[in-house]
């Protein structure tokens, strides 16, 4: 049973009982006073510690936004784009939960800590003081009392009438204040369960207001988040194919260095001991150097570079060369020794040594000296393998012949091109095929051949061919639109490409690029996608003619050309390209800041991510044959076409890394690099956008000056006297199209110059 009710009658009879429940409320109103100060006490250290997370966690956020990532090579993918920036929106989203989190605990101390105090004080505080005037009226009137009861009944009557009125007054007067104590005890008693639980009440509402806000956060937070781990998947598929191709060349050069000398046709450089001669009696001392040597200028260039002093460099030192000569071990007692006659210092001959016999060598052919040895050409695979593969006719039948077959008998087979064949198998299957005494077996029919035979086949014919499909000559212009520019302008760009290439080559990578459009459709059986295939045939079909790490990081930006080939195969080979103006590659430091994505987050594109893990078993007696088949690729394709989903068509979140034979459906098409823009993209890692060529007027000479204006989206530093400097924000007139593909012309301050196109936006 509760707290009995304190009766006023029972005031005036001041029984043991009631005091006995006098003294039960009291004890309530006490342990609630200390409910109270023991709550207010919690309710700072919470405070307290709610703000040392919130300084922690804002420095937290202050170091994610603080870091760069830095890049290897010359550009960067649309997905690397996107990670690169993905701290800072991590650093904006923990600031925004912060903020949200600080307006919370001001709240708190409004609606929680300020009411219960103020209870604790004006109310308890008052019942304590009415408590103490309750005890002392009680103390007087018990005290008189006993004092009347006390006099002697011999005493006058005036005075025993006076005391007995004195007395009367006491009692009444100590009457009043127990009727006002037990009144205001109740009161406080019913008060409490308001004035208490109302501040709980806001308290936890404020609470839940801050997860609600959270939550809020998370939701607009989520469409990004997907959309970064369809960038992350992506990088990590290319990753796992550069790391491939990066082994296998530091296997090669570790076998054969020398052929792998860094040089070119300009120039050649290395490591050279430097006779440096001193006054007798010391002789002379030899001096490692890093010397670089221009051959058409002949000047040697050498800086001193010690390892073992943490890697100070010296000075540099330039010589010009008038001759090189072989020292003699019968003139020095050193091997590997050059002298060099220098024209700028007469009659000064400079000994140098290098590092060994091979060495020596490199230097005598690049100095010319009388010892010259060819450098290093590049590899063949057919030469490795014993592959004689050309481009011809019996090499196109064998292509169709293969398509054939694929999409007769394994077009919807799982990791089709990727689950690599027997390497003796394959070798045997594309000797047979491309002899033409021997290649007349018709594989659609043959089951003496497995599919994942005749695709590995397929694949080393290509990879076997004297040059890739794509040429060595046409490689860095491919792989430069991929960089920079638009989609729209990377789609145009490919396509006025590929019509560069020889007849012959064109033909072939037309017939492979419908047939690999035609694997992709499939990607919800085979989980090939765009991606995948670009991952599998981008070092396949193009690749420089030296094998570098540069050039390996390049692969990102091959895989790219692949899916706008295999995305827009109909419109590249079938119709030739109207206007063939192809951006200039843009420098990184001028690439634009990415805008707000808070403007844009909510009606962004989002990315159907549909994980479905595949786990592909090399099957044989030896190793995989291609390099390139590395773990499953990529999710989406790089080049695709951009579609929205709603938050109701997201499949699970989950992402198995170990194993990354993972798929999209073939309508989670979400970031367009050619014709769309990707989730992504459109709001977090906005590319350059070309100006439209097709928005100048075709009908009048492309030198012709007319009313057009445009505007500066970028600033940029002209390099040459026909090129104009300019800002952000500047204004073109008279523009018109340059006979100079990818530039404009146009007018600033009264000169006329070269603009770059995709530097601007039409007026």
């Amino acid at each position: 049973m509760g707290l009995h009710p304190l009766e006023f009658s029972e005031c005036y009879l001041d029984s043991p009982g009631f005091r006995e429940k006098i003294k039960a409320h009291e004890a309530e109103l006490d342990k609630t006073n200390r409910f109270i100060k023991e709550l207010y006490k919690d309710g700072k250290n919470l405070i307290n510690a709610t703000k040392q997370l919130g300084m922690a966690q804002r420095k937290f956020a202050q170091s994610l936004g603080e870091f760069q990532f830095e890049y290897i090579g010359d550009a960067k993918t649309d997905d690397e784009r996107c990670i690169d920036e993905s701290l800072q929106e991590f650093s904006s989203f923990l600031r925004n939960l912060e903020d949200q989190r600080e307006l919370m605990m001001r709240n708190i101390t409004e609606t929680l800590m300020k009411p219960l105090e103020k209870f604790r004080k004006e109310q308890l505080g008052a019942l304590r003081a009415e408590r103490k005037r309750y005890e002392k009226e009680t103390e007087k009137y018990y005290s008189s009392l006993e004092k009347l009861l006390n006099l002697s009944a011999k005493k006058k009557e005036p005075q025993l009438q006076e005391a007995d009125v004195q007395v009367e007054t006491m009692r009444q007067h100590f009457q009043e204040e127990s009727l006002d104590y037990v009144c205001k005890l109740q009161e406080i008693q019913e008060r409490k369960k308001f004035d208490c639980v109302e501040p709980m009440l806001a308290f936890f509402q404020t609470v839940f207001t801050f997860y609600h806000q959270g939550f809020e956060l998370a939701k607009d937070f989520d469409h990004y988040k997907r959309a970064l781990q369809i960038n992350i998947q992506n990088t990590r598929s290319r990753f796992e194919g550069t790391r491939s191709e990066v082994f296998e060349l530091m296997k090669r050069i570790r076998e054969a260095p020398q052929d792998y000398r860094q040089t070119s046709s300009i120039s050649c450089e290395g490591y050279l001991y430097v006779q440096e001669k001193r006054p007798p009696p010391f002789g002379s001392s030899w001096v490692k150097r890093y010397c670089t040597f221009v051959k058409e200028q002949k000047i040697l260039h050498m800086v001193t570079f010690d390892h073992r002093s943490g890697g100070k460099i010296g000075e540099t030192e330039s010589v010009t060369l008038k001759s090189c000569v072989r020292k003699m071990t019968e003139m020095l007692d050193r091997r590997f020794c050059l002298d060099l006659d220098i024209t700028d210092r007469p009659g000064t001959v400079l000994t140098v040594q290098a590092l060994s016999e091979d060495d020596h060598k490199f230097w005598m052919h690049a100095m010319g000296g009388k010892e010259p040895i060819g450098c290093y050409l590049g590899r063949t695979l057919s030469k490795e393998r014993g592959i004689d593969a050309q481009l011809d006719d019996v090499g196109l039948s064998f292509m169709k012949n293969s398509i054939s077959a694929i999409e007769t008998r394994g077009i919807n087979d799982q990791g089709l091109y990727r689950v690599g064949g027997v390497s003796s198998k394959v070798q045997k299957l594309l000797l047979l095929m491309i002899d033409e005494k021997t290649n007349e077996v018709d594989l659609s029919l043959s089951e003496e051949w497995d599919v994942k035979t005749i695709t590995s086949a397929l694949k080393l014919y290509l990879r076997s061919l004297p040059e890739p499909l794509m040429t060595y000559g046409l490689y860095k212009e491919f792989i430069s639109p991929a960089k920079v520019g638009s989609p729209e302008s990377r789609i145009q760009a490919v396509h006025c490409l590929v019509h560069k290439l020889p007849e012959k080559n064109r033909q072939v990578l037309g017939l492979l690029m419908k047939h690999l459009a035609n694997v992709a459709a499939h990607s919800k059986q085979n989980l090939m996608t765009v991606a995948n295939l670009g991952v599998v045939f981008g070092p396949t079909l193009m690749r420089p003619q030296e094998e570098t790490v540069a050039a390996i990081m390049d692969l990102k930006f091959q895989n790219i050309v692949v899916e706008i080939l295999i995305e827009h195969n109909e419109k590249i080979f079938t119709d030739a390209p109207e206007v063939c103006t192809l951006p200039p590659a843009a420098p990184v430091l001028s690439a634009p800041t990415r805008q707000s994505k808070k403007l844009s987050r909510q009606n962004r594109p989002l990315a159907v991510y549909n994980p479905q893990v595949l786990d592909i078993q090399n099957v044989g007696d030896g190793s995989n044959l291609a390099a390139d088949e590395t773990s499953m690729g990529s999710n989406e394709s790089v080049s695709s076409q951009s579609s929205s989903a709603s938050a109701s068509e997201m499949p699970s979140d989950r992402t198995d890394h170990a194993t990354l034979g993972t798929s999209l459906s073939s309508d989670s098409n979400s970031r367009a690099v050619t014709g769309g823009v990707s989730a992504s993209t459109a709001a977090s890692c906005e590319t350059q956008p070309a100006a439209t060529t097709g928005a100048l007027d075709k009908e009048k000479p492309e030198d012709s000056v007319t009313d057009r204006k445009a505007k500066a989206v970028y600033p940029c530093e002209a390099e040459h006297d026909s090129e104009l400097s300019f800002q952000v924000g500047a204004i073109f007139n008279a523009v018109t199209q340059s006979r100079e593909p990818g530039w404009l012309e146009g007018e600033l301050e009264g000169k006329r110059g070269l603009i770059p196109e995709n530097y601007v936006e039409m007026l």
